[in-house]
């Protein structure tokens, strides 16, 4: 009798996919055992509904809750689909789906903090990001950070000159005002090589395809939903309150942060102020290490400015929190690596009272920490990033 020995590299994919379908198995078990609602895609479903019926989409309230439709109307129109699906089915699908883009962005991931991604290591981290909050939470809502993430990742570790590079965040700031902010990071990148007599097309070329594919998405939605596309253009944008109270602990931006500093539901001048600093600076951080060849700093450093600055960045939306524990695992240091992860992975964020009669705007000190987890987090990894940059210029 013949016995098949797998060389130990073949062995490896096998045992990284069982592991992988085991954690995902388990989380599923977990979240059905939580009763968890899927509350936004619900939301996106009624978006899609009503627009195939032609309604107002930005008069719409949704669910139980009466949640609001807060994305531009261009989002509505991919979620038509939702509607052919009923409640039990859609379910089932998104969470395959997001299953499957959480596998994509860890390859991504691992791929933009240089490490070869194979396929067992995009499977094992995959198999542990599945457990950490903002990932759940992005499950537990049926929520779309995942896609958003692996679009704009999918333009960001391509080949430069690649003719197609560019269109993934274009779409994804079409869908989700936030991922803009990479274009202008592609766009400052451009135009400081350019002052420096660097390689600047291929930056301006992402740069100028995403703007492309921003303006047609939202020009064919202005076609099909000229009421809606007009409506949030010119008021829907700037009403930040329709997505929630400022002071929300699952609100994880400066503007959340400050609310509950100061305990207050509108930071006024305060966040205006903060967000102008963060974004200058973060920005100039994302160039300067863009220009120093580190890719994965400077798009981690764009991420996390998008999130700071951001009216309402929820908990769920820092899904950016895989790739960012990635690079300082992959830079050496392990145990800056472990402490990264923890706040994500703790949930400490909901130790403290939320819920019901806003209890955030009355926090103690103690909580106050706790519910800025994320918010410290990435301010840290702008801090580390700015003082290496500046470190290294000197020396050179």
């Amino acid at each position: 009798m013949t016995v098949l020995v797998l060389p130990h590299a073949h062995r490896r994919v096998p045992l990284a996919l069982g592991a992988c379908l085991l954690s995902f198995v388990a989380f599923w078990a977990a979240q059905r055992a939580a009763h968890v609602s899927m509350i936004d895609l619900l939301v996106y479903r009624a978006e899609g509904a009503t627009v195939r019926a032609g309604g107002d989409l930005y008069a719409l309230r949704a669910t139980q809750a009466r949640l609001p439709t807060t994305y531009p109307p261009f989002a509505a129109l991919l979620f038509t689909p939702l509607t052919l699906l009923d409640v039990a089915a859609m379910k089932a699908a998104a969470t395959v789906a997001n299953l499957a883009l959480l596998v994509a962005f860890a390859h991504l991931s691992l791929r933009l903090v240089g490490r070869h991604a194979r396929v067992e290591h995009a499977l094992w981290v995959a198999a542990g990001a599945v457990w950490c909050e903002p990932v759940w939470t992005t499950l537990r809502y049926g929520q779309v950070n995942l896609l958003l993430a692996v679009l704009v990742l999918w333009d960001l570790t391509r080949r430069p000159g690649h003719r197609w590079a560019g269109a993934g965040i274009g779409v994804a700031a079409a869908v989700k005002l936030t991922p803009a902010l990479f274009a202008v990071f592609l766009l400052g990148t451009g135009i400081a090589l350019a002052v420096r007599g660097g390689s600047w097309r291929p930056w301006l070329r992402r740069a100028r395809v995403a703007a492309y594919a921003f303006l047609g998405a939202t020009a064919l939605t202005a076609l099909v939903l000229p009421l809606d596309s007009r409506r949030f253009w010119t008021r829907m944008i700037f009403a930040a309150g329709r997505v929630g109270h400022a002071e929300d602990t699952a609100n994880q931006s400066l503007r959340g942060a400050l609310a509950r500093v100061l305990h207050t539901g509108d930071p006024g001048l305060w966040w205006a102020a903060a967000a102008a600093v963060t974004g200058a600076v973060g920005l100039a951080v994302a160039v300067a290490a863009a220009l120093r060849g580190r890719r994965a700093q400077a798009v981690l450093a764009c991420a996390a400015t998008a999130l700071l600055v951001s009216p309402v960045s929820w908990s769920h939306h820092w899904v950016w929190c895989v790739p960012l524990v990635l690079l300082v695992w992959e830079s050496g240091r392990r145990r800056a690596a472990v402490l990264a992860a923890l706040p994500f992975c703790s949930y400490a964020l909901w130790w403290v009272p939320h819920g019901r009669g806003r209890p955030e705007l009355h926090q103690d000190s103690g909580q106050l920490l706790l519910s800025a987890l994320y918010v410290g987090v990435g301010c840290a990894f702008l801090a580390h990033c700015g003082v290496r940059l500046w470190r290294t210029s000197r020396t050179a």
